[in-house]
Protein backbone atom coordinates (compact mmCIF):
# COMPACT_ATOMS: atom_id res chain seq x y z
CA UNK A 1 0.00 0.00 0.00
CA UNK A 2 1.51 3.67 -0.57
CA UNK A 3 0.08 6.36 0.42
CA UNK A 4 0.66 10.64 -0.31
CA UNK A 5 0.38 13.23 1.73
CA UNK A 6 0.41 16.55 1.26
CA UNK A 7 2.05 19.12 3.85
CA UNK A 8 1.18 22.85 3.98
CA UNK A 9 1.39 25.98 6.18
CA UNK A 10 3.13 29.55 6.22
CA UNK A 11 6.32 29.99 5.48
CA UNK A 12 8.68 29.03 8.26
CA UNK A 13 5.95 26.43 9.72
CA UNK A 14 8.18 23.81 9.05
CA UNK A 15 7.42 21.56 6.69
CA UNK A 16 10.36 20.91 5.18
CA UNK A 17 12.29 20.25 8.33
CA UNK A 18 9.28 18.09 9.41
CA UNK A 19 9.62 15.97 6.33
CA UNK A 20 13.43 15.75 6.57
CA UNK A 21 12.91 14.64 10.38
CA UNK A 22 10.23 11.92 9.41
CA UNK A 23 11.66 10.61 5.61
CA UNK A 24 13.85 7.51 5.01
CA UNK A 25 15.09 8.60 2.00
CA UNK A 26 17.03 11.82 1.44
CA UNK A 27 14.74 14.74 0.88
CA UNK A 28 14.27 16.39 -2.53
CA UNK A 29 13.37 20.07 -2.27
CA UNK A 30 13.79 22.64 -4.30
CA UNK A 31 15.39 25.32 -2.33
CA UNK A 32 16.07 29.10 -3.31
CA UNK A 33 17.22 32.04 -1.35
CA UNK A 34 15.11 33.94 0.01
CA UNK A 35 13.97 37.11 -0.97
CA UNK A 36 11.32 40.17 -0.28
CA UNK A 37 10.09 39.81 3.37
CA UNK A 38 10.69 35.81 3.93
CA UNK A 39 14.29 36.32 4.02
CA UNK A 40 13.55 38.76 7.11
CA UNK A 41 12.03 35.30 8.41
CA UNK A 42 14.60 32.82 6.75
CA UNK A 43 17.89 32.18 4.24
CA UNK A 44 16.04 29.56 1.84
CA UNK A 45 12.61 28.80 1.30
CA UNK A 46 11.00 26.55 -0.67
CA UNK A 47 9.64 26.79 -4.39
CA UNK A 48 8.19 24.22 -5.76
CA UNK A 49 8.05 21.18 -3.32
CA UNK A 50 9.95 18.64 -0.94
CA UNK A 51 9.67 14.99 -1.12
CA UNK A 52 10.49 12.52 1.18
CA UNK A 53 9.43 8.87 2.05
CA UNK A 54 8.19 7.52 4.73
CA UNK A 55 8.68 3.65 5.12
CA UNK A 56 5.85 1.69 7.63
CA UNK A 57 6.26 -2.09 8.98
CA UNK A 58 4.81 -4.32 6.54
CA UNK A 59 6.30 -2.88 3.26
CA UNK A 60 3.75 0.56 3.23
CA UNK A 61 5.73 3.53 2.16
CA UNK A 62 3.89 7.06 2.54
CA UNK A 63 5.06 9.49 0.43
CA UNK A 64 5.52 13.15 1.88
CA UNK A 65 4.95 16.30 -0.62
CA UNK A 66 5.72 19.42 1.01
CA UNK A 67 4.05 22.45 -0.90
CA UNK A 68 5.87 25.85 -0.63
CA UNK A 69 4.03 28.13 1.91
CA UNK A 70 4.03 31.74 -0.16
CA UNK A 71 0.82 32.36 -1.84
CA UNK A 72 2.63 33.26 -5.21
CA UNK A 73 3.69 29.45 -4.96
CA UNK A 74 0.35 28.61 -5.28
CA UNK A 75 -0.48 27.05 -8.55
CA UNK A 76 2.35 23.55 -6.94
CA UNK A 77 -0.32 23.60 -3.96
CA UNK A 78 -2.99 22.17 -6.74
CA UNK A 79 -0.85 20.04 -8.89
CA UNK A 80 1.05 18.55 -5.58
CA UNK A 81 -2.28 17.58 -4.27
CA UNK A 82 -3.00 15.81 -7.15
CA UNK A 83 -4.38 11.95 -5.91
CA UNK A 84 -3.60 12.91 -2.26
CA UNK A 85 -5.27 10.74 0.31
CA UNK A 86 -4.40 12.90 3.36
CA UNK A 87 -3.30 16.44 4.50
CA UNK A 88 -1.23 17.97 7.29
CA UNK A 89 -1.43 21.50 7.72
CA UNK A 90 1.71 22.86 10.05
CA UNK A 91 0.92 26.57 11.57
CA UNK A 92 3.75 28.66 12.84
CA UNK A 93 2.35 29.38 16.62
CA UNK A 94 5.13 31.99 16.60
CA UNK A 95 3.87 34.32 13.92
CA UNK A 96 1.45 37.25 14.20
CA UNK A 97 -1.83 35.38 14.03
CA UNK A 98 -1.89 31.93 13.94
CA UNK A 99 -5.60 31.51 13.61
CA UNK A 100 -5.54 33.54 10.53
CA UNK A 101 -3.12 31.35 9.31
CA UNK A 102 -5.16 27.92 10.03
CA UNK A 103 -8.11 29.89 8.09
CA UNK A 104 -6.13 30.56 4.93
CA UNK A 105 -5.12 27.31 4.86
CA UNK A 106 -8.14 25.48 5.65
CA UNK A 107 -9.86 27.77 3.01
CA UNK A 108 -7.13 27.44 0.45
CA UNK A 109 -7.14 23.77 0.68
CA UNK A 110 -10.71 23.18 1.45
CA UNK A 111 -11.24 21.33 -2.47
CA UNK A 112 -8.43 19.15 -1.31
CA UNK A 113 -9.38 18.43 2.55
CA UNK A 114 -13.38 17.58 1.19
CA UNK A 115 -11.72 15.24 -1.66
CA UNK A 116 -10.13 13.57 1.54
CA UNK A 117 -13.64 13.14 3.05
CA UNK A 118 -11.99 15.47 6.36
CA UNK A 119 -8.38 13.09 6.02
CA UNK A 120 -6.42 16.07 7.71
CA UNK A 121 -4.25 16.45 10.83
CA UNK A 122 -3.24 19.81 12.17
CA UNK A 123 0.72 20.14 13.75
CA UNK A 124 1.01 23.58 15.88
CA UNK A 125 5.09 24.12 15.53
CA UNK A 126 6.70 26.75 17.71
CA UNK A 127 4.46 26.56 20.55
CA UNK A 128 7.19 26.81 23.10
CA UNK A 129 7.67 30.89 21.72
CA UNK A 130 4.21 31.78 22.13
CA UNK A 131 2.71 29.48 25.27
CA UNK A 132 -0.68 29.82 26.02
CA UNK A 133 -3.42 27.87 28.30
CA UNK A 134 -5.89 26.36 26.62
CA UNK A 135 -4.25 27.12 23.18
CA UNK A 136 -5.32 23.86 21.09
CA UNK A 137 -8.98 25.11 22.43
CA UNK A 138 -8.81 28.53 19.22
CA UNK A 139 -7.37 25.99 16.42
CA UNK A 140 -10.08 23.33 17.65
CA UNK A 141 -13.11 26.33 17.94
CA UNK A 142 -11.53 27.57 14.42
CA UNK A 143 -11.22 24.02 13.03
CA UNK A 144 -15.36 23.63 14.09
CA UNK A 145 -16.48 26.80 12.47
CA UNK A 146 -15.79 25.21 9.42
CA UNK A 147 -18.10 22.24 10.14
CA UNK A 148 -14.72 20.11 9.88
CA UNK A 149 -13.64 17.50 12.74
CA UNK A 150 -9.41 17.66 12.69
CA UNK A 151 -6.76 16.46 15.38
CA UNK A 152 -4.66 18.87 16.39
CA UNK A 153 -0.95 18.08 17.33
CA UNK A 154 1.35 20.25 19.16
CA UNK A 155 4.25 19.40 16.82
CA UNK A 156 7.91 20.36 16.70
CA UNK A 157 9.36 19.30 13.13
CA UNK A 158 12.58 18.66 14.65
CA UNK A 159 11.11 15.66 16.40
CA UNK A 160 10.86 12.22 14.17
CA UNK A 161 8.83 11.18 16.85
CA UNK A 162 6.57 14.02 16.94
CA UNK A 163 6.13 14.28 13.39
CA UNK A 164 5.72 10.08 12.97
CA UNK A 165 2.63 10.32 15.72
CA UNK A 166 1.09 13.01 13.88
CA UNK A 167 1.12 10.85 10.50
CA UNK A 168 0.71 8.00 12.36
CA UNK A 169 -2.69 9.68 13.38
CA UNK A 170 -3.57 10.81 9.89
CA UNK A 171 -2.87 7.11 8.44
CA UNK A 172 -5.13 5.67 10.94
CA UNK A 173 -7.78 8.07 10.20
CA UNK A 174 -6.82 6.66 6.16
CA UNK A 175 -6.83 3.03 7.38
CA UNK A 176 -6.27 1.70 10.58
CA UNK A 177 -3.68 -1.30 9.17
CA UNK A 178 -1.53 1.08 8.44
CA UNK A 179 -1.34 2.80 11.70
CA UNK A 180 1.15 0.07 12.79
Amino acid sequence: MENKIIFAGPVGSGKTTAISSVSDIMVVGTEAKASDEVAQRKTNTTVAMDYGVLNLEGGAKVHLYGTPGQDRFNFMWEILSENAMGFVILIDNARPDPIADLDHYLNAFSKLIAKCNGMAVIGITRTELNPQIGQLDKFYERIAAFNLNIPVFEVDGRERKDVKQMLLALLALLDPSTSR
